[in-house]
């Protein structure tokens, strides 16, 4: 009787070029998953329109449940690798094709098309009385499930429900992802980070996800995380060089049946091919929980940035007449933030306003009310604050400083988040917190930070990279900036970022006041320009150099063009507009105007087809908004 192994290794394995290897491919045969088990060694191989992404790489995970074990009499000997005696005992075929219809996002609909392939082990105790010669009471079931998209390959762990009732301590993951000498990576040591571009050896520290990668043999790569919600966050670190390895936070307790978030894998001959394919980490994620989304509604924001009410009320007319859909208030409205002793059942004694009278001034005006609440008084008064702000009239909530990483807290924080959907509240996450598609399954989750914004006033090289880097994950609350003189780049390169940098609630002016804003004709773009959209296409750029995105609202494109500290000569290809005519508004950097933005307002004509030739500013942008002249 072979003995059940208590510190356990799971796997799965691939190679390409094993005739015993079990391959998977994409519905339109670009992506090659394959996988083996020989010699105890679990690989997997992953490539490309025939070129090599992952060469023997490492599936897995660690899992120690001796405690539990030895109490039931289960032999256990940590130092054995349990991988050794993993049995496969099936593997399953399935492909997906539907259509589904977001209630807001970057496009009307979204295509799920997939092949998967599920592969089925058991570990444990042998018993040749039955049926399958195991002792069902003493072995763990193990699935594997692989899909293979046309925008992607992603995998994860399924745990089938057990019936021997042992709870899963898992201690770490061994996946690993080996690349080609010469790989170079962007690399991010934390959410609000900056970036450096390295190779894949001495790293200073682990790497945020998603990352992006250029490979020796021209691909571009990004490694990303999708369904993170009761799981600790992973990030990547250098297993050796040129190996990429999943690090977890820390451990996590489980009881079966259970999931762990999908490792997702995207590849493209160019970077703006993995902006266009983004949308597989919504697809990885479970449809929307809510029975009830009515109250769900995307929208420009603005701060106000002195809490009396004189301002407020200043803040809110000027959300109306700018055509802004929310006013939010921000940290210190209920007292110090970082004070247990704040409440934020009230506002504090030395304001001079209350939320309802907020609240209903702003709804005569059409214009909503966003809170915003640090996590210390999150974690104490949930329960009680939601159906209070509710009733108040509040639109959604801005969680602040929330706590990352770990299982406890990832768990806490969806929780969270669907408790507010069920009073009808929206939310936007700030600091570390970074997306992996979990707003399909709770849209009323509409935003989060994640990102060195304008807060942080980054350069523009680092502006033109976030588009290939962490907005492949989702939405970022970058908080916008126009008018401030911290700000280092143009006022076109600002401008272009509503189209550039998508979040269904888009802040603008960040650290401006009301009066800020003296009728700048450019700026009718930021009035124009929605923050959601019936389709998306991102026509060109290259990581840290320069990006062209367009975005279309019913018949209106409008599409944002930025580059980095270098200026540049750009041309916008116009073929993906349908036949036809249109009118364009071209607002573009200009400095030998004698104004306070140097932004030039231009309209031309142009047909479907004809490419639009300018020429950007170092750190600069221009912003353009199409209309289809109508017969």
């Amino acid at each position: 009787m072979k003995r059940f192994i208590a510190y356990l290794t799971i796997g799965i394995f691939a190679c390409l070029t094993s005739v015993s290897a079990q391959e998977l491919t994409s519905p339109d045969g670009a992506y090659c998953f394959s996988f083996r088990q020989e010699d105890g060694r679990l690989t997997y191989d992953i490539g490309f329109r025939g070129k090599a992404i992952v060469t023997d790489g490492e599936l897995g995970l660690d899992i120690d449940n001796h405690l539990v074990e030895s109490a039931m009499g289960i032999p256990a000997d940590r130092s054995e690798v349990w991988t050794k005696d993993l049995l496969l005992t099936g593997i399953d075929h399935a492909e997906r094709d539907t259509i589904w219809f977001p209630p807001y996002g970057e496009r009307n609909h979204i295509r799920d098309h997939y092949n998967e392939m599920t592969l089925h082990f058991v570990k444990g105790e042998e018993r040749q009385d039955h049926p399958d010669g195991y002792n069902r009471s003493k072995c763990y079931l193990i699935d594997i499930v692989v899909r293979a998209y046309n925008e992607g390959i992603a995998f994860r762990y399924h745990f089938p429900e057990a019936t021997n009732g042992l709870f899963l301590h898992i201690t770490g993951e061994r996946t690993t992802f080996p690349f080609a000498s010469g790989t170079d990576c962007y690399h991010e040591a934390w959410a609000q980070g900056p970036y450096q571009k390295l190779p894949l050896r001495d790293w200073p520290d682990e790497c945020e996800r998603p990352l992006l990668l250029s490979l020796p043999n021209g691909l571009s790569v990004a490694l990303l995380e999708a369904c993170l919600t009761d799981f600790p966050r992973g990030k990547f670190r250098l297993a050796s060089e040129n190996t990429i390895q999943v690090s977890l936070f820390d451990s996590a307790d489980v009881i079966t049946p259970y999931d762990t978030p999908w490792r997702v894998m995207m590849a493209g001959d160019r970077p703006v091919d993995l902006i266009n394919n983004k949308d597989i980490i919504l697809n990885l994620n479970s449809p929307s929980i809510l029975t009830d989304s009515d109250f769900i509604r995307p929208g420009k924001a603005f701060r106000s940035a002195r809490l009396d009410k004189e301002h407020i009320l200043q803040s809110i007319d000027f959300c109306a007449d700018f055509g802004i859909q929310y006013v939010e208030l921000d940290a210190g409205w209920y007292g110090p933030e970082m004070q247990i002793a704040s409440d934020a059942t009230k506002v504090a004694d030395s304001r001079d306003f209350t939320i309802p009278d907020i609240c209903n001034y702003a709804r005569g005006k059409g214009v909503g009310v966003w809170l915003y609440v640090n996590q210390r008084a999150l974690a104490r008064q949930l329960d009680q604050i939601l159906p209070l702000y509710e009733a108040w009239g509040v639109s959604g909530i801005k969680f602040g400083f929330v706590q990352v990483g770990s299982q406890q807290w990832t768990t806490w924080l969806h929780e969270a988040v669907r408790k507010c959907a069920m009073h009808h509240l929206m939310v936007d996450i700030h600091d570390e917190y970074r997306p992996t598609g979990v707003s399909r399954t709770l849209p009323n989750l509409l935003t989060q930070e994640g990102v060195r914004g304008n807060e942080e006033m980054p350069d523009a090289t680092h502006n033109v990279l976030l588009p290939f880097t962490r907005y492949l994950c989702g939405p970022a609350d970058y908080t916008l900036c126009y008018f401030n003189s911290r700000v280092k780049n143009t006022k076109g390169h600002q401008l272009a970022m509503a189209a550039v940098y998508y979040s269904p609630l888009q802040f603008f002016f960040w650290y401006d006041l009301p009066d800020a804003w003296q009728g700048e004709t450019e700026l009718q773009f930021w009035k124009d320009c929605p923050t959601v959209f019936d389709e998306s296409i991102a026509l060109d750029g290259r990581p840290g150099e320069f990006i062209i995105q367009a975005r279309r609202s019913g018949d209106d494109w409008f599409v944002g063009a930025m580059t980095n500290t270098e200026g540049r000569t750009i041309s916008i290809p116009t073929d993906f507009l349908p036949q036809g005519n249109y009118v364009v508004d071209i607002f573009n950097d200009d400095s030998s105007l004698d104004t306070r933005t140097q932004v030039s307002t231009k309209t031309i004509k142009v047909k479907t087809g004809k490419p639009i030739t300018l020429q950007l500013q170092p750190s600069g942008g221009a912003a353009l908004h199409f209309k289809m002249i109508k017969k």
